[in-house]
């Protein structure tokens, strides 16, 4: 599974890595229960737990304001409807 990389990521990797082909889910398990991240997220915590993440996550260049994204996102939507119409 796709993580990001902080400190519990880090400590699964390691005992991965420890154990190789003896590993088994009990010797991570308590690092990646969902009650664990779900907590961490509540206080805040970016360390607390781990945090899936799936492929776009390298993608993301920009965090913008949701002002900016859906002035952004309207541009866009306007811009393909002009071209579709174009084509008619």
């Amino acid at each position: 599974a796709r993580v990001f990389r902080n400190e519990v990521a880090k400590q699964v990797e390691q005992i991965e890595s420890d154990k190789g082909k003896d590993l088994d889910f009990s010797d991570v398990a308590e690092l990646v229960m969902g009650k664990r991240g779900r907590e961490a997220e509540k206080n805040g915590d970016p360390d607390g737990g781990i945090w899936t993440a799936g492929q776009v996550v390298g993608l993301i260049d920009s965090i913008p304001t949701v002002k900016d994204f859906m002035a952004s996102f309207m541009a866009e939507a306007e811009g393909t409807v002009g071209m579709l119409n174009q084509a008619k």
